[in-house]
């Protein structure tokens, strides 16, 4: 078995490969392009794993190198801290500390988003910047009347007018651009399995149920629920030392599943009684964020249990029974006639 460690960058890469054994068998730097990957691996055959840090731009790695039988993992470039915290920092040296990690087995890997859901994935990120860019230009308008503590914009200067005009042009725009993603995502992702089972569980309408199928990719990758609510962003981190506890904040984990948690939970109390009454119990005792966080939490369980299993939702929420469900037109596979 080879172990290769890929430094990438946009202009230039190196790769640094070592044996079994730890020796060094090829190290070669060269420009970022795709004929001189594929050469360099060419040279190398047999068994062969790879790393690369978890960049940006490793899409292009990933489907030059696995159709040549090269076994590539992502390294987390958080937690690769033999890279991050070394005196010396060379392209060279990061590769071959790469290789040796990867050697090892010490290489802290990221997710590798299955490549028939990464273009997906991808674009219903890029509507989630659209919608805060629209809501944006939004506020910005409110703003401005705000500032000159008017009600229409005729009762504005001309050229705050004109600002006022421009924004709703982006806003409008933005709009648009929004709903053409939802109408290229629709008949891609509604018709999964997955989302059909997700959109009935309360909160969870068809934008966030694409959101969670395609971040959590597969499900089986978490061992057990409490895995998977630490991924979402769901529990406090714990800072431990000398028999103090304390609980912190942290950024470890995906972000997108935690906004789409909280946005369900938000509208799982806003319209379902026996939520709304966990969720006022809840804020009684702990306050308001922690009770909403609670709630997302449960609706995290349901969701793992409902993938992990693939059954339907069986309509109970932390032990209640909800007297509230969906209309029966969910889950919409095809708009009605017009």
């Amino acid at each position: 078995m080879l172990y290769s460690g890929i430094d990438l960058h946009k202009h230039s890469l190196v790769v640094h490969t070592v044996a079994e054994d730890g020796t060094l068998v090829r190290e070669a730097e060269f420009a970022t392009a795709r004929p001189a990957l594929t050469a360099y691996f060419a040279t190398l055959p047999g068994p062969h794993r790879a790393v690369v840090e978890c960049l940006g731009s490793w899409y292009w790695v990933r489907d030059l190198v696995v159709p040549q039988g090269i076994d590539l993992r992502l390294g987390h470039a958080k937690y690769l801290k033999a890279i991050s915290y070394a005196k010396v920092k060379t392209d060279r040296v990061d590769a071959r500390t790469l290789a040796q990690l990867l050697r090892v087995g010490l290489i802290p890997e990221a997710h590798m988003v299955s490549a028939e859901l990464r273009d997906v994935r991808d674009l219903l990120r890029a509507r989630l910047k659209l919608v805060t860019r629209a809501t944006r230009a939004r506020h910005a308008i409110a703003g401005l009347f705000t500032q000159y503590n008017v009600r229409a914009a005729a009762e504005l200067p001309e050229l705050v007018r004109l600002q006022v005009k421009l924004l709703e042009d982006e806003h409008t725009l933005l709009t648009a651009q929004v709903k053409r993603c939802e109408q290229e995502l629709r008949p891609r992702l509604l018709p999964r399995a997955d989302v059909q089972r997700l959109v009935w569980i309360p909160g969870i309408g068809a934008v966030i149920a694409y959101t969670l199928v395609l971040e959590i990719d597969d499900v089986h990758r978490f061992p057990t629920a409490r895995h998977f609510h630490s991924y979402c962003r769901l529990v406090p981190g714990a800072d431990n030392s000398g028999g103090t506890t304390r609980h912190k904040r942290s950024r470890d984990g995906n972000r997108y599943l935690k906004l789409a948690f909280h946005h369900a939970a938000v509208r799982a109390i806003q319209y379902v009684p026996e939520i709304k009454q966990e969720y006022q119990r809840w804020r009684r005792r702990k306050g308001k964020g922690i009770a909403r966080a609670l709630v997302a939490k449960e609706l995290a369980t349901i969701v793992y249990a409902v993938l992990k299993k693939g059954e339907p939702f069986n309509g109970i929420f932390h032990g209640h029974v909800l007297t509230t469900t969906k209309r029966q037109q969910w889950p919409r596979l095809a708009s009605p006639p017009a």
